[in-house]
């Protein structure tokens, strides 16, 4: 068992140890929607929700946390985000005989936009619009009392206008309760998968990627090399290892501090700190991610309500975007708003 232990710790290391760079590889991965958190609980905690999530939205952050499931769970989550975008996301989780199971999926969607030209210096009368989805399958299980390990394989697809582009990707996670003040040790990688591209063939001759040194008209309508190569690009990977533990804990009261390292494909490392503060069925809760230019702060509150069919969490948190919000006409709560429910059935 502790050798494989090992060996999977050791995975899930390799990307911290690829990614490491001295530099931000900003604007060289696309799919930047996997990026935006779910779950407000773990939004007000300042994303530090690696070794701490447990339950339906831990698809997101660490499927491991997937393992603790007890009964079926539905966890919804919308985030109003800036630019008017919108996102949405959902788990259903069911424990069987060979662990939990877990389905779960995605949306970012925006309103229609106004085509412009360079002919027309400006709106030419047509309209377009773009979306991102994602729709997932996950798994963990409790490989010891103290250990979980869980997968999920996603696929994914972004359209953008009339043009798409459909690829797939995988996340690993594992938690590791110490028995000790409630001390647990959470790893996750996320987002791991091929390149993708966009395949275009603006002139309907069948071919794509075509030679823009050949000067062949291969379709016969006397123009040359219209469907150049398009360049690939890589999934937001990222890697997580992080913290919690329990300060507090009575019948009344609780205080459970997290702390996470994030390092991303195409940012430098963060590092996430949060506090959730626990007085009846009531939660405040506060979090900073530190080396992050924007989205720093993050503040949230929860109540849990029990019901004569479910324990229902209720969640919201707000994260400030700082001097972004002074440049959106002043406008009070102009940063992602998220408001999330689960269902415990």
């Amino acid at each position: 068992m502790k050798r494989i232990i090992f060996i999977i710790l050791a995975l899930l290391l390799i990307p911290t140890l690829v990614q490491a760079d001295i530099f931000a590889k900003v604007g060289t991965a696309g799919m930047q929607f996997l990026k935006i958190g779910v779950d407000a609980r773990a939004i007000g905690m300042g994303e530090a929700y690696t070794a701490y999530t447990k339950g339906a939205s831990s698809t997101y952050w660490n499927v491991a946390g997937l393992a603790y499931t007890n009964g079926s769970e539905l966890f919804l989550n919308h985030t109003r985000y800036v630019a008017d975008i919108n996102y949405d996301y959902l788990t259903f989780a069911f424990p069987t005989s060979l662990g939990v199971f877990g389905i779960n999926g995605s949306i970012l969607y925006m309103d229609w936009m106004d085509v412009t030209t360079d002919d027309e210096f400006g709106p030419n009368g047509e309209q377009f619009t773009c979306s991102d989805m994602m729709a997932g399958l996950s798994y963990a299980t409790m490989l010891t009392d103290k250990f979980s390990l869980g997968v999920t394989f996603k696929y994914l697809r972004q359209n953008l206008d009339e043009y798409d582009v459909n690829g797939w990707g995988v996340d690993l996670g594992t938690l590791y309760n110490t028995g000790w003040q409630d001390l647990t040790i959470g790893m996750s990688l996320r987002n791991f998968g091929p390149e993708m591209k966009y395949t275009l063939d603006n002139d309907a001759d069948g071919l794509i990627d075509e030679d823009p040194f050949d000067l062949l008209d291969n379709d016969g309508d006397g123009l040359v090399d219209e469907d150049p190569e398009e360049l690939s690009f890589v999934l937001p990977m990222n890697f997580s290892l992080g913290v919690a533990m329990n300060i507090l804990e009575t019948k009344m009261q609780s205080i459970n501090a997290v702390f996470q390292i994030d390092n991303c494909v195409d940012r430098l490392e963060t590092y996430n700190a949060g506090l959730e503060y626990r007085i009846g069925t009531f939660f405040l809760r506060g979090g900073y991610q530190f080396n992050l230019d924007v989205q720093k702060a993050s503040f949230g509150l929860g109540w849990k309500l029990p019901t004569s069919f479910a324990i229902m969490d209720i969640d919201a948190a707000y994260t400030p975007f700082g001097s972004l919000e002074e440049k959106m006409d002043g406008k009070f709560l102009t940063g992602p708003i998220r408001l999330s429910l689960k269902m415990k059935f």
